[in-house]
């Protein structure tokens, strides 16, 4: 029920920014987003001209956000409004326009993407590498002798023979795809007898082509708890046809795993929603990469899908409910493959869907692929690879074993709980210099070539800062230490002056982007609440890679590799400092790409590699970090920036001196945050 009174305030909260406020009751959606800078598209100022600033509706109880929504929330749809609405495809019950619908009670707004004055940079292209090719799937060209009256053979057991006499397939293990039966004989007789034959496995008949006809195409598609990169692959030549990336839209109902897993096991449909959503950006992915490359998506004979477990089952429609629990067991551990069209994915009828082996619970297929790619089992010395996201994959080879292990570092490093973060968009502040000698401040956005201080009157940037994304947020920080603006344990320098640092009592915030700079006249700023924000995770990262080399009794790394989106873009230097990961040298922290999209590639072009996945899986040593004294002990230790001037003798030269210990404060903070 709808709250009455005008006076009483309504809360709005914006996904997937996360912004939210507080407003007198009546106000419009588009009203509320621009006094929170949120970028919603409008060409027409809100003067219902355009249709533009199309927003979804959310509906039920958001617990983590404390908020209960639903369309009823908003004022009723108006005649013109629905107009512009009614040939929308998606949601059209939901769908609003933000300058026409009013707040009458609180409400949970999902701004789309084509309805963003910016929309996501993805940062999760293919890696140029060199794959052996050798899929699956592969083509073979048959003759067959017509049938004759007085035969009593069916066409399927003439293709069969030919298939035996010709390639030397067995024909004890040569079944048909149901969906090759219902074209099978239109095929053969329209190619007069020759025909082209797609096989998988060598025992499975996928499809028939009159002809001789060449082409078969597979996708490799990374789901990501924030990101779903999608590749188009030819499985002839391995050649990258397309490539494409959109948001996950499970964001909606939370930004990290534990949330999106409440959601599927508290509301009676959020397994079905949270389902649905990610197999609509597939089929999305795919008709876009089929587009680019100038065929249809039923044209796509076989999909390799990685993720984390939590995105798999989710995928997949199995219930998560149990790895959100201890001991966090996994429905299947082993590689999978289920036929496509069981998902509806609007592949081929008989396409074939991979899903590579897990580790343990929270390290999933995402993880294998990884290892796959960046093969730190074949690196001389001690490696450690890590997939720096919401959860982050770690892994650690000391010349003989395997170690992985996961670390729940939160949605900090992709621009969540920051005052003014944002995720990689045009306008988000990627990266930050802070001049030791003068305290000057320098950035550069998404979008815009040169750095701030190069913008002049004459040449203003093309674009204006509208927040700071994940690798600017870690850029921000170690700037700030290193500048002197913060302590080790994360405070703001009560002794420094800076004309940048303002107090409010005793808690402070910098300016790295100031009023003038800024189209909406709100500086962009880093507070002490960002900064602990970020200490946490940063701590709860550089514990689970302390935990795997506490298991394998090694002291230090001889090389670092960073991968996934966020770990791509992150300064090697401003790594260390915060001490985001152990110490390295510094010209062997790496940067490898989008790791697990490149596995994914590996699996679907080449079939022993697939063997081989399945054989890292089970040799990998798997370290709980959940329960494990030794990760508790390193994350409490690890919150000050970095915790131990001698731990990072490759840095030490730049850190300032002394290095402060957190008090006591920063570490009931953790507890209470646990």
């Amino acid at each position: 029920m709808s709250k009455t009174n005008p006076s009483s305030p309504v809360t709005v909260v914006f996904l997937p920014s996360g912004r939210r406020g507080v407003f007198s009751r009546g106000i419009s959606i588009l009203d509320a987003a621009r006094q929170l800078d949120e970028p919603i598209e409008s060409i027409c100022g809100g003067r219902l001209a355009c249709g533009k600033c199309q927003v979804q509706i959310e509906t039920g109880a958001f617990a983590r956000l404390g908020v209960r929504s639903g369309p009823e929330h908003v004022s009723p749809i108006t005649d013109q409004e629905r107009a512009w609405l009614e040939n929308q495809p998606s949601s059209p019950t939901l769908l609003r326009l933000a300058c026409n619908a009013r707040i009458l009670d609180d409400v949970v707004v999902f701004v789309p993407e084509h309805a963003r004055i910016h929309q996501q940079v993805v940062r999760k292209d293919a890696t140029v590498r060199v794959i052996q090719v050798a899929p699956t799937i592969r083509q073979v060209y048959v003759e067959l002798e017509p049938p004759a009256m007085a035969e009593r053979q069916s066409d399927w057991e003439r293709l069969r023979r030919a298939l035996v006499e010709q390639w030397g397939l067995n024909p004890a293990e040569l079944e048909p795809a149901p969906a090759l039966l219902r074209k099978l004989q239109d095929e053969l007789r329209a190619g007069e007898w020759k025909v082209t034959v797609i096989l998988w496995r060598e025992n499975r008949v996928m499809d028939l082509r009159a002809g001789y006809q060449e082409g078969i195409w597979g996708l490799a598609v990374d789901v990501g708890s924030t990101t779903i990169a999608a590749y188009l692959c030819d499985l002839q030549t391995g050649d990258l046809l397309a490539s494409d990336a959109t948001m996950n839209p499970q964001i909606t109902y939370g930004e990290d795993l534990m949330s999106r897993i409440s959601y599927a096991t508290g509301n009676a449909d959020g397994l079905k929603k949270l389902h649905g959503s990610v197999l609509k950006a597939f089929r999305r992915l795919a008709s876009s990469v089929a587009r680019q490359a100038g065929i249809l998506t039923v044209d796509i004979h076989e999909a390799v899908v990685v993720g984390n477990t939590t995105m798999i089952n989710l995928f997949l429609g199995i219930p998560p409910k149990y790895l959100g629990e201890a001991p966090f067991a996994l429905a299947r551990r082993e590689a999978q493959d289920w036929p496509a069209a069981e998902l509806n994915l609007r592949l081929h009828p008989a396409a074939n869907l991979h899903i590579p082996p897990a580790v343990a619970g929270h390290v999933g297929a995402d993880h294998v692929a990884a290892l796959l790619a960046a093969e730190p089992y074949e690196q001389p010395g001690v490696t450690l690879l890590v997939d720096v996201g919401t959860n982050a994959e770690i892994a650690l080879w000391d010349g003989r074993q395997l170690y992985s292990a996961s670390s729940p570092t939160g949605p900090a490093f992709e621009g969540a709980q920051i005052s003014h973060g944002m995720r990689a968009a045009p306008g988000a502040i990627e990266r930050v210099r802070i001049d030791r000698e003068t305290g000057a401040v320098r950035y550069k956005i998404i979008g815009e070539e040169r750095w701030s201080d190069a913008w002049t009157p004459d040449q203003p940037p093309a674009l204006s800062p509208t927040g700071i994304c994940g690798s600017g947020v870690i850029e921000a920080i170690a700037e700030m230490f290193l500048a002197g603006v913060l302590l080790a344990d994360g405070r703001f320098n009560p002794r420094i002056e800076h004309p940048r640092i303002h107090w409010q009592g005793k808690r402070a915030r910098f300016t790295l982007a100031t009023e003038e700079e800024v189209a909406s006249g709100h500086p962009i700023v880093i507070t002490q609440e960002d900064v602990r924000a970020v200490q946490l995770a940063k701590a709860a990262l550089y514990a689970g890679c302390k935990t795997l080399m506490h298991e394998a009794g090694v002291e230090k790394l001889d090389r670092v590799l960073l991968a996934g989106a966020f770990g791509s873009y992150i300064d090697p230097f401003h790594a260390l400092v915060l001490g985001l990961v152990p110490d390295a040298p510094l010209e062997e922290v790496q940067a490898v790409g989008n790791a697990a999209g490149d596995g994914a590639r590996i699996a679907l072009l080449n079939r022993e590699r697939r063997r081989a996945a399945q054989q890292l899986a089970r040799s990998v040593r798997y370290v709980e970090t959940a329960a494990n004294d030794f990760f508790q002990d390193a994350f409490i230790a690890a919150i000050a920036i970095p915790h131990q001037h001698d731990s990072f003798p490759h840095i030490a030269r730049w850190l300032p001196e002394p290095v402060v210990r957190p008090r006591g404060r920063a570490r009931r903070s953790r507890r209470r945050t646990k």
